[in-house]
């Protein structure tokens, strides 16, 4: 190769080296504006954090944008391409306990580089909660349901905190336990009908809907049938007697019954009781065929009934016996809907796992009664107090969960039943059925009757 050989090749080689391509079509010269880097937030507080970024060479300044998406569709009042010529930047004016979303692009003249990385930041604090009434906003849907809370009748007192709430919040009331069988029936064919009748007359002078629980429960049968001494025969004819005198007695004052309530076990088989024991595997079928006809005989013919249970979200195989049982009273025209109590922790269950479960009802035709919602947030007994971190997590689940009720057709909507009002007072906190080790916070109101961001979540589901 001679001398203008080499000098030739030389500047072709220059003139390579002073190219590259952004998208393998246009050239972009060596020199362009590169895309700055986004580092992590700092100074975080309740309502300011300061965004940071890596200075880009011939840079003249850099443009911020802050969003409460990281799709940025809209960009926090002040920052949608906030100029500033450092690598640093105050972002204020913010709310507590919220996601916020930065990105930054370098600029000279009039040439800007590309956005760069997005960086999340969740500001410090508790954020205001939102006061308005459940019921207000789920009532304004354009596929309203119930918002139901779990009461006891000493709470329904005319005046008191739990009246107030009860009356500005819910839409629906379950007895907690006043009307299951031990309570009720006293004897063969002798009942106490004080406490369940106080619960549904508040209801029906409130105009409250009335979800009445549970017909047929193992955990409450009266000592009296449960050390019964007849024939298993004599057995049933007891039961039915029971369902008939207590569906008669509040016909057309209830809007729905759950008849039987978690006749699966945690193996997926039928639970072991005294039901299944003297009735034989039929019983269910035959509690809801006693129940129906007394509706019916009554002249309560929209009477709605439905089966309830827990974790089948979660537990496959119980699931499956759930559906195999529902799909055999479907047959008989004996079912209308399916609880999902929704005994959950702010960890699980997924929300996949939710939606399958209850859709897996929507295609049967079911109603939805998510039945017994409460959220824990120290099952595993590792804090003390209420965190903010914990706080946040719960609003979120309880966000979730409304957020997949919400968006159920409208002919399988009926009711979200909260399971009880203030934390204190759940069932929850060192419960030995539940094998709950420590104290827990898992309702929407705190022990002195204040909303909780749990509350809050739950409105920003029915969004």
């Amino acid at each position: 190769m001679n001398y203008k050989q080499i000098v030739t090749a030389f500047f072709l080689v220059f003139s390579l080296l002073s190219c590259s391509k952004d998208d393998g079509n246009t050239p972009v010269p060596l020199n362009a504006l590169a895309t700055p880097f986004a580092s992590t937030a700092s100074n975080v507080t309740n309502t300011s954090f300061q965004a940071n970024w890596v200075l880009v060479p011939g840079a003249e300044s850099y443009l911020i944008d802050v969003s409460t998406d990281n799709s940025f569709s809209t960009f926090v009042t002040g920052y949608d391409a906030l100029s500033n010529s450092g690598s640093t930047v105050a972002i204020s004016g913010l709310s507590p306990a919220m996601a916020y979303y930065y990105r930054i692009r370098a600029k000279r003249g009039v040439e800007v580089s590309n956005n760069s990385n997005v960086i999340t930041v969740k500001t410090t604090g508790v954020a205001a909660e939102d006061p308005t009434f459940l019921k207000v906003k789920a009532n304004a849907l354009a596929n309203p349901f119930f918002v139901g809370v779990a009461v006891k009748a000493q709470q329904l007192n005319t005046g008191s905190a739990y009246d107030v709430v009860l009356k500005n919040e819910f839409s629906s009331i379950t007895a907690e336990y006043e009307m299951k069988m031990d309570p009720i029936s006293t004897g063969s064919g002798t009942y106490n009908w004080v406490a369940a009748d106080k619960i549904v007359k508040y209801g029906n002078d409130n105009g409250i809907n009335v979800h009445a629980h549970v017909l047929v429960w193992h955990n409450a049968v009266p000592n009296w049938l449960k050390d019964f001494s007849g024939t298993d025969a004599e057995f049933a004819l007891e039961v039915k007697k029971y369902i008939t005198a207590v569906v008669t007695h509040f016909a057309g004052k209830v809007k729905s019954w759950d008849v039987v309530n978690e006749a699966v076990d945690d193996n997926g088989n039928m639970r072991n009781t005294v039901f299944l024991t003297k009735m034989g595997p039929n019983y269910i079928k035959d509690c809801y065929q006693w129940a129906r006809d007394a509706a019916n005989a009554a002249g309560d013919t929209n009477l709605l009934l439905f089966y309830n249970d827990y974790a089948t979200s979660t537990n496959i195989n119980k699931q499956n016996k759930v559906f195999a049982i529902v799909d055999d009273l479907k047959a008989s025209n004996l079912i209308d809907g399916l609880g999902f109590q929704m005994h959950n922790t702010y960890l699980s269950p997924a929300k996949t796992q939710m939606e399958a479960d209850i859709n897996r009802a929507v295609a049967k035709g079911l109603k939805i009664h998510v039945s017994e919602l409460d959220i824990q947030v120290n099952q595993n007994n590792d804090i003390t107090t209420f965190t903010n971190e914990r706080k946040l997590a719960q609003k979120d689940k309880y966000k979730e969960i409304v957020k997949i009720y919400n968006a159920l057709p409208a002919a399988n909507k009926y009711a979200l039943t909260v399971w009880g009002f203030k934390d204190n007072e759940s069932w929850i906190p060192y419960s030995t059925d539940l094998n709950h080790p420590g104290n827990d916070w898992p309702l929407l109101y705190d022990n002195n009757f204040e909303i909780k961001s749990a509350h809050t979540g739950f409105l920003e589901g029915l969004d």
